[in-house]
C-alpha cells in the first residue's frame, strides 16, 4: 500500500496549517451558533413553562455534548495515536459532520414531539464525541510539524482557527438580524447559519484528505495498542489531572467571552442583538490576534511565566471587570470588558496549548492531550453558560459569572505551579 508523503515533502507550512485547522473552524462555528441562538433553539425544541427553564434545558443539552468528549478523547485519541494524525482527523471530521447535519434537519417540538429534543441531544453527543479528539489531534499535528523553537507559535493556530469561525458566525448573525424580522428569525431563520455550516463540510473533507502525515509520527517505530494507551494514561493520571486543571482557565474564559457573551448581552444586560453580535465579532478578532502572540511569547520566555501571570491576573480582575459592566451596561463597556478577557485568554491559551503537548508522554500524545482538554471542557467550559445563568438566577448579581472564572483561574494557577515544579524535579532526577 502506498504510504502518504511526509510533511517535509509537501506543501508550505502555511498550507498545512490551513488544511489541518479547517475542521476546528467547523466545530467552533456550530458550537458558537448553538450558544448564540440558544433562546430560539429553546423555543423550538425545549418548550417549558418559563423562559429560564427552557433556556436551562437548552444549555444543559449544549453542555451534555461536552460530557462525551472524554470518551472521544480516549477512544479516538488512541485511534489517532495508532493509525496516524491524517487518517484520524478525517474520521473525527466525519463524526462531527454527522452531528451537525442531524441538528440542522430535525423538525421542531411542535412537529415531532419528544423526538425533537432527543435527536438534538444525539447530534450534540456526536459532536462532543468527535471534538474530544479533534482539538488534541490538530494541536499535536501542529506541534509535530513546527520548526525548531517555534512550537508555541505553530500550535497556537489550533485556537486561532476557531476565532475565524466566531467572526464568520457573528457576521452571519448580524446580517440575518438586519434582513429578517424577529418572528422569521425565531421560526426558521436561525437554521440558516447551521445550513451554511453543512454546505462547507465537503470542502473541509477535501482539505483534510490532502493532509500529509507528520514526519515525526511517520518515523516512529512503535504504535501503541488500545491496551497500551489505557495503561500509559493510568500511569500518568497525575499529569492528566494537572493538565485538566491547567486547561480549566482556557475553556471557561473562551466559552464565557464567545458562546455565552451574546446571551449575556441580550438577556442579562438588555443590550440589542446587533450590539451583542458586534462585540462578539470584535472579541473573535482580538482572540485571533492575541493567540499567536501568546504562542510566540511562550517560545521566547517560556510557558510557565505566561501561564502563571495570566491566571493570576484573571483571579484579580474578573469580578471587578464584570461588576463594572453590570452596573453600567452599554456597548462600549461590554466591549472593553470582553476585550480585556480576550487578552487574558489569548496570551494564556497561546502558551497553554504547546505546554500541554509537551507534558504528555509521546506515545499517547494525542490521547493524553485530548483527555486532559476534554475533561476540563466537560467540567468547566461546556457548562459555563448554564453555570453562569444559574449563578445570576440564584444570587441576583449580574456579575456572578465572574465567580466561575475565578475558580477556574485558581485551579489553573495552582496546577501550573505544581506541574512545573514536578517536571523540574523529574528533570533533576534524570540529569
Amino acid at each position: 500500500m502506498q504510504q502518504p508523503n511526509l510533511a517535509s515533502r509537501g506543501a508550505s507550512k502555511a498550507g498545512m496549517v490551513f488544511r489541518v485547522t479547517s475542521g476546528n473552524f467547523l466545530e467552533q462555528f456550530d458550537f458558537f451558533l448553538f450558544g448564540f441562538y440558544a433562546t430560539h433553539i429553546a423555543a423550538a425544541f425545549f418548550p417549558a413553562s418559563n423562559e429560564f427553564a427552557s433556556l436551562m434545558m437548552t444549555f444543559a443539552v449544549f453542555g451534555a455534548g461536552f460530557l462525551m468528549r472524554p470518551l472521544g478523547a480516549v477512544l479516538l485519541g488512541a485511534y489517532i495515536d495508532d493509525v496516524g494524525r491524517r487518517k484520524g482527523l478525517i474520521v473525527t471530521l466525519a463524526i462531527m459532520a454527522s452531528g451537525t447535519l442531524l441538528i440542522v434537519l430535525v423538525p421542531g417540538y411542535a412537529s415531532i414531539g419528544l423526538w425533537a429534543p432527543a435527536l438534538v441531544l444525539l447530534g450534540r453527543l456526536l459532536q462532543g464525541f468527535s471534538a474530544g479528539a479533534e482539538m488534541g489531534g490538530v494541536s499535536v499535528y501542529l506541534a509535530e510539524m513546527a520548526t525548531p523553537g517555534r512550537k508555541g507559535f505553530y500550535a497556537s493556530w489550533q485556537s486561532a482557527s476557531q476565532q475565524v469561525a466566531i467572526v464568520v458566525a457573528a457576521g452571519l448573525g448580524f446580517a440575518l438580524n438586519l434582513w429578517l424580522t424577529p418572528v422569521d428569525l425565531a421560526q426558521w431563520g436561525w437554521r440558516i447559519p447551521f445550513g451554511i455550516g453543512c454546505l462547507i463540510i465537503p470542502f473541509i473533507f477535501l482539505l483534510r484528505r490532502s493532509l500529509q502525515e507528520t514526519e515525526e509520527f511517520a518515523n516512529r517505530t512503535h504504535r501503541p495498542t488500545m491496551k497500551d494507551v489505557f495503561g500509559t494514561l493510568y500511569d500518568n493520571a497525575g499529569i492528566v489531572f494537572l493538565g485538566m486543571l491547567m486547561v480549566a482557565m482556557t475553556t471557561t474564559a473562551f466559552y464565557m467571552i464567545t458562546v455565552y457573551a451574546p446571551t449575556f448581552g441580550k438577556s442579562v444586560l438588555q443590550l440589542s442583538t446587533g450590539d451583542a453580535l458586534i462585540v462578539t465579532l470584535l472579541v473573535g478578532v482580538s482572540n485571533f490576534i492575541w493567540l499567536p502572540i501568546g504562542g510566540a511569547l511562550s517560545d521566547r520566555f517560556g510557558r510557565k511565566p505566561l501561564l502563571a501571570a495570566m491566571s493570576l491576573l484573571t483571579l484579580i480582575t474578573a469580578y471587578p471587570a464584570l461588576s463594572f459592566l453590570a452596573q453600567a451596561p452599554s456597548f462600549a463597556h461590554m466591549l472593553e470588558v470582553l476585550l480585556w478577557f480576550s487578552f487574558l485568554y489569548g496570551i494564556y491559551n497561546g502558551a497553554m496549548i504547546p505546554a500541554l503537548t509537551e507534558i504528555m508522554p509521546v506515545e499517547v500524545r494525542v490521547a493524553g492531550f485530548s483527555l486532559a482538554y476534554s475533561l476540563a471542557t466537560a467540567i468547566f467550559g461546556g457548562f459555563t453558560p448554564a453555570v453562569s445563568t444559574w449563578l445570576i438566577h440564584m444570587t441576583g448579581d449580574k456579575a456572578a459569572p465572574a465567580y466561575w472564572m475565578i475558580f477556574a483561574a485558581l485551579c489553573a494557577f495552582i496546577a501550573t505551579l505544581v506541574l512545573y515544579r514536578r517536571l523540574s524535579a523529574q528533570s533533576l532526577a534524570t540529569a
